[in-house]
């Protein structure tokens, strides 16, 4: 790397320091309001829903919502087994199975 690119990193860190260092120093002493406390519960299904979506659905910029999507018979195997089984290793092993049987049949 040469000193440009060490600047930039270094730049980036000092950024990303300084954004959360003072979220972290007061969270033992700020008191969130409950009903902020509650929206943010639905933060992570929200984030994870809009990274999962469009890499399940989305092929090339186009919509695929087919059966012949292994990625998304390997989402409706995991959904269903999560439901299910509840169990997280489960789900991802089974999941996985099914979208490398669908991907090897199709």
């Amino acid at each position: 790397m040469n000193e440009a690119e060490w600047l930039l990193v270094g730049g980036m860190a000092l950024v990303t320091f300084g954004i959360r260092y003072p979220v972290l120093a007061l969270s033992g002493r700020l008191k969130l309001p409950p009903r902020l406390l509650q929206a943010l519960h639905y933060v992570p299904p929200a984030v994870l829903t809009a990274i999962v979506v469009p890499a399940v659905l989305v092929e090339a910029d186009n919509l695929w919502i087919s059966w012949q999507n292994p990625r998304l018979i390997g989402a409706i195997v995991a959904l269903a087994i999560g439901l299910w089984r509840q169990n997280l290793l489960l789900t991802i092993v089974v999941s996985m199975a099914a979208f490398l049987l669908w991907q090897f049949i199709v």
